[in-house]
Parts: C-alpha cells; structure tokens; sequence
C-alpha cells in the first residue's frame, strides 16, 4: 500500500453489539472519529468476517472484525519535557503516579502535554512498540481525571508479559474513591458486566451479555453524605469502578458522567490509583508498589469532615 506500513487491528463483536452498525463499531473499537471509520470502510481497509463489508453493516456475536490503520500523518507523539513522578524503574518497565487532568496518551484534541510525551522525553524513545506510535509503552490507561500508578513497558518482551497478567487477572490493581451517599454493607463486590451505553455512545453501562466486570469495595471512613472507600478491580474495563458505583447508587464524587455531581474545588473525579502489583516480566519476582494520596483526594475528604 504505496510503501506505507500500517497497523493491523482485529476486534470480536460480543453480545452487547449486537444490531451495531460497522462503523459506528469501528470508530468505538479502533478509537477513531466516525467520519474516519466510514472512509476506512470505503477504502476497503475494513473486512468483516474476512470479506467486504459496507459501513451500514449490522454486528453480530462472534463477528469478527479487521481494521488496517495507515499511520498517523498529523498526529504523532512527540518528546515534551514534562516532570514525571517515577516511582519504580529499571531496564524493563517503570510505574508511575499520574496527576490528575493528564490525558495518557495523544488523541484528537489532546495532541501533546500527555503522559505518552513526558515518557518519550525521559526515555528517549525506549518504549515497547506493540500499541503502536501514538501509544508506546502503554501497558494499560487510566481516565485523564483519575490519578495514580500506571505500568509502562520498555520493550515488547515486557509488554507481552504484562499484558498476560492483565487479561489472566493476576495483576494487583486497588484505588481509593469518595462516593456519595452511604454503602448498605461496609464491604462487597459489584459482579455486573460492562458494554458500551446503546444510545449514549460516549458512556459505558452495566448491561446484560455485556464483559464481564468484578470490583470488590470495603469502607475507609464514613462521613454526613459521602463514604471514603477502598475498591480492588478483578477486571480491567472502561470506567469500571464508575460504572459499578453509579450502579448501585453511589457513584464517584466530580464524576459529571456518571452522576457524582461537583465538589467545590475539585476538577474531576475524586478517585485514585493507589496501589498496583504485578509479577516482574523477567525476574518472575512479584512487586507492589503504593502512592500517598495526592492533595486533591486530602482536599476532599478535609472538605467532607
């Protein structure tokens, strides 16, 4: 294809999309703008089932679905020196404790001043390549509003084996967040699976035939209207531990989304990724790692007393 190399990317339509249109799939799986996915379709660079498809195409369980990304012309990640709060690093990965409002990676509208550029920066480009240019390293993400550590991957070998971990649940991942409202039990686990809103696409919902989707929370401290609690993930989806909250009726405090409401002075979701454990990609050694809470999440429950 006139020289260039391009991405190649397979998704699997699961039984939340069913009756899904191709395209509005494609720009969903692929992260890409509609417009794009329909002119990808077009071009031919989409197949469904292994053949020709058609942008008005409906999903169904099972399908499978092959998009071939030419590479970014406009938007490439570029080098910023950006501080970093590194809390972990040597010759295969490192953690590191995002602020809040830091996009991870470039994106239409988020072009620089991510997480992705402050780690090409310090790293000098030493990054695994498997999630392509725009998001090297990137093991797995976090919302810009949420804080806290994140495993970034220096080469693919470490990527690969972090990943398994991932997607075999073996990888150690707890927050803490400020919900509103008072939890019935002072612990428990929300089992409800996750998919894509069916009529508001920018959201996620607990829906039937959904991914299956598994927080386990317990109390911290309780105040008049909030609960500080701490919540461990046993899957890793979009919004998950904000999904589950709103779900039974105590969403996470400055979620706009979901229903948290606003605080006075908090700009974003008062949730955070405060601990994270995974066993060495090489070593075979298990790490854990965990990050005070940052000023903002104080803020919070200093207000709430």
């Amino acid at each position: 294809m006139n020289g260039q190399t391009f991405e190649e990317l397979t998704f699997a339509a699961e039984k939340a999309d069913e009756g899904e249109r191709l395209d509005v799939f494609v720009s969903l799986a692929a992260e890409i703008s509609r417009a794009r996915a329909q002119g990808l379709i077009d071009e031919g660079a989409v197949a469904l089932n292994g053949g020709v498809c058609a942008k008005k195409d409906r999903l169904k369980e099972g399908d499978t679905v092959r998009v071939c990304l030419p590479p970014p012309k406009e938007l490439k990640a570029k080098p910023q020196d950006i501080p970093l709060d590194i809390v972990y690093e040597d010759d295969w990965l490192l953690v590191v404790n995002k602020p809040q409002g830091m996009v991870v990676h470039p994106a239409p509208g988020n072009e620089d001043g991510t997480l992705v550029n402050a780690l090409l920066y310090h790293l000098g480009g030493r990054l695994s390549t498997i999630n392509g240019v725009l998001r090297p390293g990137i093991v797995h993400r976090i919302d810009k509003d949420t804080a806290g550590l994140l495993i970034v991957a220096k080469n693919d070998e470490a990527h690969v084996g972090l990943a398994a971990q991932i997607e075999s649940h073996s990888f150690s991942r707890c927050y803490e967040a400020v919900v509103r409202g008072h939890l019935k039990e002072e612990s428990g686990t929300v089992n409800a699976p996750i998919a894509r809103h069916r009529t508001d696409r920018k959201r996620m919902a607990v829906v039937p035939g959904g991914r299956e989707a598994i927080t386990r929370y317990s109390l911290v401290n309780r105040y008049k209207g909030f609960d500080h609690i701490r919540l461990r993930l046993f899957t890793g989806r979009t919004h998950q531990i904000r999904v589950h909250m709103a779900y039974i009726g105590h969403p996470v405090v400055g979620d706009p989304v979901y229903g948290g409401g606003e605080l006075p002075g908090l700009h974003g979701q008062c949730l955070f990724a405060k601990h994270i454990g995974f066993k060495h990609p090489a070593s075979g050694e298990w790490m854990e790692f965990e990050a005070e809470l940052p000023k903002f999440f104080k803020d919070v429950l200093e207000q709430i007393k």
